[in-house]
């Protein structure tokens, strides 16, 4: 018996303070070691607190440095977006006011432009500035020019014109003259027969009764004759291009747009495509 217990494994007291330890390193002593370096974790608690400091603006004690201690880079940008929208929000609100916005923009565009805003141009009728007797005179003036050339301005129109230019010096006669000239060579104004030649336009518009009609010479012409109105007489052709309505003789008729053409000294007036022939008696008008 003696002899089995004798041969039974002897154990070292080092093993023995290894075992008794749970297998936990021991030092020469017997004592456990215990390690320098402890892990740490966060409650749950305590990581739902610091998510929600990390989000929250006020949460961060200083945000002007160039890196936020105490988050990760994605809450960084987070936290550096919010403050950027806030401070657009807020310039907003503050432009936003009403009370001296369009002043503040008048400002703005002037600046802008390096110049100031124009005053409004003044618009003056020139008859307010003549003498009773000078009025007297254009009212007049205004009255027969009207009556003479039909079509053009009115009597208004006319009448102001006659007192610009009174106004600049011009006698009231030769303010007449200017302008009559300036109206006859007006678009739509109808030119007495006679004044055909001398209206500085290469178109006119002429009213009067076709007198005579006669056989064309040549096929590319319509017809030709005669019209002529209280103050004179002139050719007329009407080319057969321009597809217009057929005169009789006798007719009152009206030719807008002809075209003035000069042989041997000589003016008359060419109907084309671009003209126009009215009957005023018949209240209406053809073109083709």
């Amino acid at each position: 018996m003696s002899s089995n217990s004798s041969s039974s494994k002897v154990v070292t007291v080092d093993e023995q303070a290894f075992e008794k330890a749970g297998g936990q390193a021991v030092d020469e002593d017997g004592f456990p070691v215990v390690d320098e370096t402890p892990e740490f974790e966060a409650a749950v608690e305590q990581e739902t607190q610091a998510k929600v400091d990390a989000n929250h603006p006020d949460g961060i004690a200083d945000t002007s440095t160039e890196r936020i201690h105490g988050v990760t880079l994605e809450q960084e940008e987070r936290i550096r977006a919010r403050e950027a929208e806030l401070e657009r929000i807020s310039a907003q609100a503050e432009l936003g006011t009403q009370d001296g916005r369009e002043q503040r923009t008048r400002e703005v565009v002037s600046e802008q432009c390096g110049r100031d805003e124009p005053a409004p141009a003044e618009r003056t009728d020139p008859r307010e500035k003549l003498t009773q007797e000078e009025l007297a005179a254009v009212n007049e003036q205004a009255m027969r020019i009207s009556d003479e050339v039909q079509g053009g301005w009115s009597r208004a129109v006319v009448a102001k014109q006659l007192a610009e230019k009174v106004q600049r010096g011009r006698d009231v006669t030769k303010a007449v003259l200017e302008t009559l000239e300036e109206l006859k060579a007006a678009p739509g104004a109808i030119v007495p027969i006679t004044d055909v030649p001398d209206v500085p336009v290469g178109e006119v518009t002429v009213e009067g009764t076709v007198s005579e009609l006669w056989d064309p010479s040549s096929p590319a012409i319509a017809q030709v004759g005669l019209i002529e109105d209280e103050s004179g007489r002139t050719k007329f052709t009407i080319w057969e291009k321009s597809k217009k309505t057929v005169v009789r003789e006798g007719q009152t008729v009206r030719f807008r747009a002809v075209k003035k053409n000069w042989y041997q000294g000589r003016c008359s007036i060419a109907i084309t495509g671009w003209s126009r022939i009215e009957f005023p008696e018949r209240g209406r008008w053809w073109e083709e």
